[in-house]
């Protein structure tokens, strides 16, 4: 009788360890998953911000060039790992500088609108454009 009870606790354990073992191994998978997806949406995020910058830094080359010489009207040109697209439409006066920043798969235009008066430059306005 002794014998029958010895052996049935060691099947009994083995059982509980395996249950106990698939847990673990569901419970590390299910945060090897969140952990991945975090840090892709993190990069995708960052990318994003990076994409905004390459494209502020399109608006800001242009204003320098536009003092320059009134009558320049954009390029496009590398800026770190990404370029930026800029036009300038508009009259001598009142001028519309869109730059558009593009990272990896990301974009991000920017529009600013300028007022050329007296030898005087002033941003009227800057935004991101959706």
């Amino acid at each position: 009788m002794k014998n029958h009870i010895k052996k049935f606790n060691q099947g009994q354990s083995i059982i509980i360890l395996s249950v106990f073992i698939g847990i673990f191994i569901a419970v590390t998978t299910a945060a090897i998953i969140i952990i991945s997806t975090n840090s892709v949406a993190a990069d995708a995020f960052q990318q994003g911000i990076s994409a905004r910058q390459v494209a502020e830094s399109g608006i800001e080359n242009a204003i320098l060039r536009l003092l320059r010489s009134p009558d320049y009207n954009g390029e496009t040109f590398p800026v770190g790992n990404g370029s930026a697209t800029v036009s300038v439409t508009g009259d001598p006066n009142n001028k519309t500088i869109l730059s558009t920043g593009t990272l990896g798969n990301f974009q991000r235009k920017i529009e600013a609108v300028i007022v050329y008066t007296n030898n005087k430059l002033t941003i009227s306005s800057w935004k991101e454009i959706p």
